[in-house]
């Protein structure tokens, strides 16, 4: 049994992800295709990684993925203080999202989501 959760959150932007919906895959942000990798976070990381990477920011889309349909595609790797992070090595497929919802962060970096 993996030590690391089944899902994994991504956030995008509103007109990213409908994109994406109509291709059928999420080939990453801008961010994400000059990495290699597509970013996503646990849980616990996703209030950090919202504040530091989408403070200000409303035309958001929150992702709850399901990463067990995924494989190898998925590594853990060592980032922010040497948390590991879930990656994408590759493209994410859109039935691999299990939830999608609106969502904002504020300038101060808060969280607007019916997820809290």
């Amino acid at each position: 049994m993996s030590r690391h959760p089944s899902s994994a959150y991504k956030i995008v932007e509103a007109a990213d992800w409908a994109e994406a919906r109509e291709a059928g895959v999420f080939e990453g942000s801008t961010v994400d295709r000059a990495d290699g990798y597509i970013h996503l976070s646990t849980r616990d990381q996703l209030e950090e990684t919202a504040r530091r990477h989408y403070a200000g920011q409303d035309d958001l889309r929150l992702l709850l993925v399901d990463l067990t349909g995924l494989g190898g595609a998925v590594v853990w790797e060592p980032s922010r203080d040497g948390a590991l992070f879930p990656h994408i090595y590759g493209p994410l497929p859109v039935q691999a999202v299990i939830r999608d919802d609106a969502f904002a962060v504020g300038d101060d970096g808060g969280i607007t989501s019916p997820w809290r």
